[in-house]
């Protein structure tokens, strides 16, 4: 074969032009365009339409069916402000549950947040737009003109004790953010009367029952105005509830009076925590006209042991299942400090009926307890005389109920508990709390924001050896640096070869 024949791929291969810079750099750039381009629909796409899963152990970020029921029908903008510090313990669980507001809301909730310490021009600008000082951290909720500003104390729930930096146990964030939700959406507050002037076991405990019904209308959104009925001629028209608790001295005749006029109103609502040291015998004559009877004598628990006779009169108590209203409390329990007397719930007759009265328990006592008429005694035992088990410490009444739920909303309410202590500070625990909201709600007729449950706060510590240690900082600062570098620079390498 000729070698002019044989040499003519080779010298076309010579003589075929190399590609331009100028069109590698274009094709480079187009590449990096599209790659740029592709990233920002993906993410726009993802800002959009993305599924959330709340994998924590106790559900934190997941809102409770009534939080989510209400926030569907909001009809009103609400504007949430986050005014914390970024150095706040509970700012992320705040911050990632207002998210789910927003997120729920149906573009009717927007949320802001502003740290007073760097945002300091927004900061100051909120103070002049709403009047408020601002000077701790908490979650402003405003719609139209109302507004209100939950603290961060109002949030959680701290251990108890004398020590100044008590551990925060429970965030009782949805709760609280829902009802101040309630509360400038409807733009009224509703009143619960609290009832003074009846002495109570000690002025210590009248202050810490008054103190805590202001925090739980804090957070419910009620507010609770004292009266003393030796005042006034009838109970005030605009009273959403009355507070009973713990009264000493008994009403006079005239007082049951207004008391009993307002439960035969349309729609009436009082919470009563009777004290079984009391004389209020006229109270207690009008509970048992309403189906409930205080017995009169003290719920214990009595045993002989090695070291001599043993008393209790603190009662451990059992919620009942079968009512609605407290049903998300059943898997807990509750302690009643102090004394307790048992409550007697009365057989359907002929003046219930006629009035519509439906009588529930609420809270039995656990089985080894039993109402004690001669409860001095040093080891007293249960006789004849005495009320064995099932032994009842609260209960509610309904006054024009019936089965249509829609005409509820016209029935009078009471919650009567047979014990003083309940909301007492030093004793109450976080579901003493949980119930007292709930039979105050109950009354109001706002069972839909019921159960909205606290988020317990968990410490967790992990152990690790020397080598433990030592193998993290291998994985974390060499082998995976290492992975990316080799990646790269194989990336490089190919590039150049080709």
């Amino acid at each position: 074969m000729p070698d002019s024949e044989q040499n003519t791929p080779q010298a076309s291969a010579e003589n075929k032009p190399m590609p331009k810079r100028y069109g590698i750099g274009l094709n480079v750039a187009l590449q990096v365009l599209l790659a740029l381009a592709l990233f920002a629909a993906v993410n726009r796409l993802n800002y959009y339409h993305y599924w959330r899963w709340d994998l924590s152990p106790s559900q934190d970020y997941t809102l409770s069916p009534a939080t989510l029921k209400y926030l569907d029908s909001l009809t009103r903008d609400v504007q949430i402000n986050i005014v914390f510090g970024r150095d706040s313990k509970v700012y992320g669980e705040v911050q990632s549950l207002l998210e789910e507001y927003h997120l729920h809301g149906r573009q009717r909730i927007k949320v802001r947040s502003i740290d007073p310490v760097r945002d300091i021009e927004r900061a100051e600008q909120l103070k002049a737009d709403t009047g408020l000082s601002l000077a701790q951290n908490g979650v402003l909720i405003r719609c139209g003109a109302n507004k209100r500003f939950i603290t961060e104390e109002e949030l959680v729930v701290r251990e108890k004790g004398t020590s100044t930096n008590k551990q925060i146990i429970e965030f009782r964030g949805e709760d609280a953010i829902s009802s101040a939700l309630i509360s400038v959406v409807e733009g009224r507050v509703r009143k619960f009367y609290y009832v003074v002037g009846k002495g109570s076991r000690s002025g210590l405990g009248q202050s810490d029952s008054y103190n805590a019904a202001i925090d739980l209308g804090r957070q419910q959104n009620f507010e609770v105005i004292q009266v003393n009925l030796s005042e006034v001629s009838h109970i005030p028209t605009d009273a959403d509830g009355l507070m009973i608790l713990g009264s000493r001295y008994d009403f006079s005749e005239r007082e049951v009076v207004m008391l009993n006029n307002y439960w035969q109103s349309k729609r009436a609502g009082i919470f009563i925590m009777l004290d079984p040291g009391g004389e209020t015998a006229r109270l207690n004559a009008f509970l048992t006209a309403n189906g409930l009877h205080p017995r009169g004598d003290r719920v214990l628990m009595a045993e002989s042991t090695s070291t001599g006779p043993k008393k209790e009169f603190s009662v451990l108590g059992e919620f009942i299942k079968e009512v609605p209203f407290i049903r998300h409390l059943t898997s807990s329990a509750i302690t009643l400090a102090g004394q307790t007397e048992s409550l007697e719930i009365i057989p359907e007759n002929i003046s219930l009926k006629e009035q519509s009265i439906s009588v529930k328990p609420l809270i039995q006592a656990a089985p080894r307890y039993w109402g004690e008429k001669q409860f001095l005694e040093e080891l007293p035992v249960a006789d004849e005389e005495d009320t064995l088990p099932p032994i009842y410490v609260a209960a509610s009444i309904e006054r024009g109920a019936v089965g249509d739920e829609t005409q509820r909303a016209d029935s009078s309410r009471m919650v009567v508990v047979s014990n003083p202590t309940l909301l007492d500070k030093q004793t109450m625990l976080a579901v003493s709390r949980d119930f007292a909201a709930a039979g105050l709600n109950w009354l109001m007729n706002r069972e839909s924001f019921i159960g909205i449950p606290a988020k317990s706060k968990h410490s967790y510590r992990i152990q690790l050896t020397n080598k433990q240690h030592e193998l993290i900082f291998w994985i974390t600062s060499i082998t995976l640096p290492g992975i990316v570098l080799g990646f790269g620079f194989m990336v490089w390498a190919s590039r150049r070869a080709a």
